[in-house]
């Protein structure tokens, strides 16, 4: 699950931060302690001199080693059980137990090569505020999708009510949410404007993230203008996004079609699309264009891609912004 560059770099930051601020926590106990108990100082320093001591002693007069070793282990464990028996008398449990920010990767965020669940964590984190910023996925659930919105009643055109086609819809999405995979396939999510398709993109988003895949969600718009500014400028923030429109989980891309179309635009469209689909890359995409609009303004390398390699997902119904702005 690869988040992004930026999202990775906020989580380890807020990682190493947590680990000094755990560190100078032990730190700020131990002197206290030492100010309260001061044997425990006394002791300390003991311990840690006393197989220095020990070496030195051997090295320079001879003598038999193990026998020393001995005797200062018998001195050492003497001196832990002293400082155990003052800790339990003086402190709360745990006070002076040193304990690392995470038990299992001591803070450094890997154990071995793999990514440890502390930093791994952060990441979805760091990832759901900017799924949060971009979307306002905090707020859009699919639980929150109003069907009342949609008419029941039978439309000549569909042959059933916009509330039927909607309901299959809600579930489409929310089964592909909260079931996805690697290997889930792609969805095109079609309709005039106003219809909900920002909203359940958007609580595909969450749900995936939530699931601990890495999510990148653009308007079409905003992606064309990072992927123009990274090929034609020496800008390495603005390479370093283009790169995870490719290295994510699941790309989604809203609004597709309100972006101007020019030679690079198209040219990109297809290399993103293309790309994701060699590499078996998740994608969900929004549009207002119906099928034959999508074959008209796009190449027919991109409209193949577009309509044949992923599921049409339509929504249909009365623009929802219209019903709410008669409703105040």
């Amino acid at each position: 699950m690869a988040y992004t560059g930026e999202v990775l770099r906020r989580a380890r930051e807020r990682l190493a931060q947590a680990k000094a601020e755990r560190e100078a926590e032990n730190a700020e106990h131990l002197r206290r302690a030492y100010r309260q108990v001061p044997r425990l100082a006394e002791i300390d320093r003991a311990l840690r001199l006393t197989m220095a001591q020990a070496a030195q002693t051997v090295f320079q007069q001879g003598g038999d080693p193990q026998a020393e070793f001995a005797r200062i282990r018998q001195e050492n464990q003497a001196l832990q059980r002293e400082r155990e028996w003052l800790v339990e008398d003086n402190f709360e449990e745990g006070f002076l137990d040193d304990a690392p920010v995470c038990t299992v990767c001591g803070g450094s965020g890997y154990v071995g090569a793999r990514m440890c669940e502390c930093l791994r964590e952060l990441c979805r984190q760091e990832q759901k505020k900017e799924l949060t910023l971009l979307t306002g996925a905090a707020r859009e659930t699919f639980e929150g999708f109003r069907l009342s919105y949609y008419s029941d009643q039978v439309d000549p055109n569909l042959g059933v009510s916009p509330r039927a086609v909607m309901t299959g819809t809600l579930q489409t999405c929310r089964r592909y949410a909260q079931s996805f995979t690697l290997k889930s396939g792609n969805l095109l999510l079609n309709g005039n404007p106003g219809l909900g398709k920002t909203f359940l993109s958007a609580c595909i988003a969450r749900t995936v993230a939530d699931g601990g895949y890495s999510v990148v969600y653009e308007t079409a718009v905003h992606l064309f203008s990072c992927l123009e500014e990274a090929k034609f400028t020496d800008s390495q923030e603005a390479k370093r996004q283009a790169e995870k429109y490719t290295a994510c989980d699941l790309l989604i891309v809203d609004d597709l079609g309100t972006e101007m179309t020019t030679q690079f635009v198209s040219s990109a469209l297809y290399t993103v699309l293309n790309d994701r689909l060699l590499a078996g890359s998740p994608t969900v995409v929004s549009t207002n264009l119906q099928s034959d609009e999508i074959a008209r303004r796009y190449s027919p390398q991109i409209a193949s891609r577009l309509l044949g390699s992923y599921r049409l997902v339509a929504f249909v119904g009365e623009d929802i912004r219209l019903q709410k702005a008669r409703e105040t």
